[in-house]
């Protein structure tokens, strides 16, 4: 059993109750204080180091440790390039041993003083649903591995954040998550993407419990769709790439004509992707963007979610071209057509990519407004 003194993220107590996988009543936990060090920001990063100083630490005490518990921090900590010291904190007015994480990387520079609710508010909710599935590799998983995992399991858990915070879904049966129990995950796959398994039941409408069902989920992460549109000169610009999912299919016709395209980073919004994802995959800077949908991809078996959305563009003749991000092994290539040519395509069903459908659809119906107003 050890003393653990925690003076930075884990100091947001739902984030310590994901990394150690329990409820803070059964910790024992207790503000403390480290004499002559004080927590600093660091530049670039969204995370604080601890240096010594004139000043008090403040933080908290988690006393009587488990030695799971402690390899638990350890395994967090660890991406960070922490590791644990002695050291001798006050609690209650009084001196008690513990050890604390502290990292030696001289290229972290501090940046005045780190603040725990700034943080919290900005980055505590993502970062707690990004430890949730982080946490489930311990025992399993080499941090090195998970450190090759994190970018996308920090988009995952963006992913999770947004569909808290937003759902404007119609549900006439008034049921909810709540109306789903006896919930078991299992992980069979994790890489770039994940394969989730879950033993559940769920509430029926003649208000029964089902009987225990297995479903699998693809678990991907939430996606922006942009039709970059030219209202004065009437035309669209589509881009086409290769596709892997046609041709596992069997397709063959793998190259796929379809709208810029791309999945959110961590702690980014969708109009930001749009953005980023028409100047990478297009070079093109965006000007209004109109919101087409948000929705589920395949609800039936992935999370995947798109956020839809029309640009405003100019469009000139000389706008294509190849593109995409090297290191990425992106080679895009964009094509404009007129407003006529992409309908006739959407109405002969040689647009096969139902985001385009959609968004194509949603461009007839505004169209006469869009070009009112350019």
């Amino acid at each position: 059993m050890k003393n653990v003194f925690v003076y930075g993220t884990l100091r947001h107590v739902p984030l310590l109750e994901a990394v150690l996988g329990k409820a803070a009543s059964e910790l024992n936990l207790r503000p403390a204080e480290l004499p002559d060090h004080a927590v600093f920001a660091v530049q670039g990063q969204d995370f604080p180091i601890l240096k010594p100083s004139d000043n008090q630490a403040y933080g908290l005490f988690i006393g009587g440790l488990s030695e799971d518990g402690v390899e638990r921090l350890r395994y967090y900590e660890g991406s960070y390039d922490y590791d644990l010291t002695d050291v001798s904190v006050e609690v209650d007015g009084q001196s008690h041993p513990a050890q604390v994480f502290k990292s030696d990387n001289s290229g972290w520079v501090p940046d005045g003083a780190w603040s725990l609710d700034s943080w919290a508010q900005r980055f505590g909710e993502v970062t707690v649903l990004r430890a949730v599935e982080e946490m489930t590799y311990f025992g399993h998983r080499s941090r090195a591995v998970v450190d090759r995992m994190l970018p996308m399991i920090k988009a995952r858990a963006t992913a999770k954040m947004q569909a808290q915070r937003r759902n404007d879904a119609v549900s006439p049966s008034g049921m909810t998550r709540a109306d789903v129990s006896d919930v078991t995950l299992t992980r069979p796959y994790a890489d770039f993407f994940t394969m989730e398994e879950y033993d559940l039941t769920f509430r029926r409408y003649d208000g029964a419990r089902s009987d225990m069902v297995k479903r699998a989920v693809f678990v991907a992460t939430d996606a922006v769709i942009v039709l970059p549109y030219d209202p004065v000169r009437d035309r669209v610009l589509l881009i086409e790439q290769f596709r892997p999912g046609p041709l596992a299919r069997g397709d063959e016709l793998p190259w796929q004509l379809e709208p810029i395209a791309g999945r959110l980073d961590a702690d980014e919004s969708p109009e930001t992707c749009a953005r980023r994802e028409a100047q990478e995959e297009a070079g093109l800077d965006l000007a209004t963007l109109h919101e087409v949908a948000n929705c589920y991809a395949s609800p039936g078996c992935s999370t995947e979610f798109y956020n839809i959305y029309l640009g405003l563009a100019d469009l000139p003749d000389e706008v294509v071209g190849v593109s995409g991000l090297a290191h990425e092994a992106e080679d895009i290539c964009s094509y404009v057509y007129s407003y006529d040519q992409l309908m006739q395509m959407v109405d002969n069903k040689q647009v096969v990519n139902a985001p385009l459908v959609l968004a194509a659809l949603w461009l007839a119906r505004h169209r006469d407004r869009l070009r009112g107003t350019a």
